[in-house]
């Protein structure tokens, strides 16, 4: 099941509508449930509620294969909010200056949402269990999040992540990062996200420097390029199984 509760972003001074996923059975198994963090989750379980009408699919795949809680505030929808909060670093988009909020998000994710989900609901709230996933810029705060609260995350879904605005900044930072034993960081990139061959060559290139990068600090990664994917809800959906296969051993 999914349900739904307004979080206050303190730091922004937003609320901010939460999309939580559940086990059907979680108020009478008496069990406790790993919790995966996800960005964009009006694009996770809905197509209804998807910008683009076209959702991951999370909730059949959970349904099916999961046993986990799934986390997911809505992105800020104004402007070029988004890309402000979900990124670590400034950049530049279209001739605008983006100057990222994403370290202070991510403050907010790890030291108010978690304890309020803690307490919300059935979790394992230990490293071990406890998960962060996105895509596109939400797949640059999965990777920025497993890295710089690494004592937090054990595990991380980074599809299609939007490392190219801001590649100089996460690899110093990858390289300072302290990674524990038996952090795993799945990383994928779709053939057909950019236009033509060079296009792919620098997407490739960047992901496997920055899987490179976080197996030298110990952490074991998954990197995958998506034949013929593109930079797309669909597309990220095709690879679920075998994300999630990587990260949690579910089959």
């Amino acid at each position: 099941m999914v349900e739904t509760f307004t979080a206050h972003i303190t730091p922004f001074g937003l609320d901010r509508t939460t999309f939580v996923y559940l086990p059907d059975d979680w108020q009478t198994s008496g069990r406790r449930y790993p919790v995966i963090y996800m960005f964009d989750g009006h694009n996770l379980f809905f197509d209804s509620t998807a910008t683009f009408g076209t959702c991951w699919g999370m909730k059949e795949y959970m349904d099916a294969h999961g046993d986990a809680i799934i986390v997911a505030p809505e992105c800020n929808h104004e402007g070029n909010a988004r890309l402000e909060e979900y990124s670590p670093y400034d950049f530049t988009w279209q001739e605008n200056a983006i100057h990222g909020r994403g370290k202070t998000y991510m403050d907010w994710m790890v030291n108010e949402l978690k304890p309020l989900v803690d307490a919300k609901y059935p979790t394992l709230p230990d490293r071990e269990h406890t998960a962060i996933g996105g895509s596109s810029m939400g797949g640059l705060m999965s990777l920025y999040g497993v890295a710089a609260y690494n004592d937090v995350f054990s595990r991380a879904a980074c599809l299609s992540p939007s490392v190219r605005f801001s590649f100089t900044e996460v690899k110093a930072d990858l390289r300072k990062a302290k990674i524990a034993p038996g952090t795993r960081v799945y990383i994928s990139w779709g053939e057909r996200e950019g236009k033509g061959r060079h296009a792919l060559a620098q997407y490739t290139a960047k992901a496997l420097e920055t899987a490179n990068l976080l197996t030298e600090r110990g952490a074991v990664v998954y990197p995958y390029c998506q034949l013929d994917g593109k930079h797309c809800e669909a597309d990220w959906n095709c690879q679920l199984a075998r994300c999630f296969k990587f990260l949690f051993g579910w089959r």
